[in-house]
């Protein structure tokens, strides 16, 4: 019986797979399988967006997640979506465990305490004084069975929370063992080390050839327990990608103009009292929220701001978009009013006092910091190589979005996601 276990790691491009093939879990795991040329990602080309996409079939404006974080702008840094409740749709789990599939899914984003999800270990750290690796991840789902493994493994993680790569490893160590005692029919995976490098140094150079050898060790310790638990042959494996990234020069927070237009209004120390307009942050291009949507003094007093710091050309975006024309041309639509699209240098931040504009840090002098979230039509391209008992040898498809992975993982496996903006990627099934 056929089995899925999908890798999806961070920002991997195609520009990448030039040395991953030269590389041992490659020919182990996916040498003479099926390729996509090009991916299309999602708009904002972002890993929490992106990842409910790649679950869903559905693209932002039907699943309703359009950022990394909860719209908080007293509370800094702003929550993670963690849960799997804002989640507008169905998911690629719900309609597996309805099929009676059993289900997996290992650092995911947005699977917090899914009930379709039966060995979860959730996208997650923990907060604040008291909280522990265990609470996080119970309050998000993890049985007792899987927090055995969780404990097996937490030496790694519990001293290094958040960091790179020493994440990565741990859960892809806890997915080897789920692999090996409870052999899930779909396991979803998503490591982002690559990501991380990506962030911290530029999108190419030296650093990403050891992150994408680090990427081959773990590799093959999933081949390593799909063979001992037996299951090796019987699945299909599909590494896959999110989004590309773009270097960049400098940080812009338009929340320092807004205060300074008096459209936010800061206590003594400089935090936000109270706000009309506030700018979210999604990297490379950003959200504008409307304190009252239904003001239209509000709306045409911030479109008109945006229309002269746009025409200036000295805040770090482009052009912006209505809500309205985001959903109609990218299939973007929330509870804000504008997104601001980078002019290709600038990523936004939040900060409310003091400059505007920000020199990114140059940690490595050979090229500027990486970012995402920008129109996923530009810079490297997100991937999607598998290979299994139910993936033609040697198909090449041109081209594919990232709606129309769920929709195929359902087909694989004997099921169907119903509505979907995706479609089966049939090109690449026997």
């Amino acid at each position: 019986m056929s089995k899925i276990l999908v890798i999806s790691s961070d920002a991997m491009v195609g520009e990448d797979l030039e040395y991953y093939r030269q590389l041992p879990s490659y020919r182990r795991m996916l040498q003479g399988g099926a390729q996509v040329k090009r991916v299309d990602s999602i708009y904002p080309s972002l890993t929490l967006p992106a990842h409910v996409t790649m679950m869903t079939g559905m693209y932002p404006d039907r699943h309703g997640i359009t950022s990394n974080t909860l719209l908080t702008p007293k509370q800094v840094p702003a929550p993670w979506y963690w849960e799997y409740g804002p989640i507008q749709c169905g998911t690629v789990f719900k309609a597996l465990k309805k099929a009676g599939k059993t289900t997996s899914a290992v650092f995911w984003p947005v699977t917090g305490s899914n009930p379709d999800i039966d060995y979860l270990i959730a996208d997650n750290w923990p907060y604040g004084e008291g909280d522990t690796l265990e609470k996080a991840f119970e309050r998000t789902g993890t049985s007792r069975s899987v927090m055995k493994i969780v404990e097996r493994h937490k030496h790694i993680y519990e001293t290094c929370q958040q960091k790179h790569p020493e994440r990565d490893e741990f859960g892809i160590r806890c997915a080897a063992d789920i692999i090996r005692q409870f052999r899930p029919d779909f396991m979803m995976l998503h490591p982002a080390n690559i990501d991380a490098v990506r962030h911290t140094h530029g999108i190419f150079g030296p650093h990403i050839q050891k992150a994408v050898e680090e990427f081959d060790q773990w590799m093959n310790l999933l081949a390593d327990a799909m063979e001992e638990a037996g299951t090796f042959k019987e699945t299909n494996i599909f590494l896959v990608s999110d989004h590309g990234q773009r270097n960049f020069t400098r940080y812009v927070s338009l929340n320092a103009e807004l205060a300074r237009r008096g459209l936010i209004r800061l206590d003594e120390d400089g935090r936000p009292l109270s706000w009309d307009a506030w700018c979210q942050t999604d990297g490379m291009s950003a959200l504008i929220h409307l304190r009252d949507q239904g003001d239209e003094k509000l709306y045409e007093r911030v479109r008109g701001l945006l229309e002269e710091l746009e025409e200036s050309g000295l805040y770090g975006f482009s052009q912006f978009y209505t809500r309205e024309e985001a959903r109609e041309k990218f299939h973007l639509s929330g509870e804000f009013s504008f997104v601001v699209e980078t002019d290709g240098y600038t990523s936004f931040g939040e900060w409310c006092e003091g400059p505007i504009a920000r020199e990114a840090p140059q940690e490595d002098y050979r090229c500027a910091r990486g970012d995402h979230g920008y129109l996923p039509s530009f810079g490297p391209q997100p991937i999607l190589l598998a290979k299994g008992p139910d993936i033609r040898d040697g198909a090449v498809l041109e081209r594919a979005r990232l709606v129309d992975e769920a929709p195929t993982y359902t087909r694989i496996l004997g099921t169907e996601l119903k509505d979907t903006d995706g479609k089966v990627l049939e090109g690449i099934l026997k």
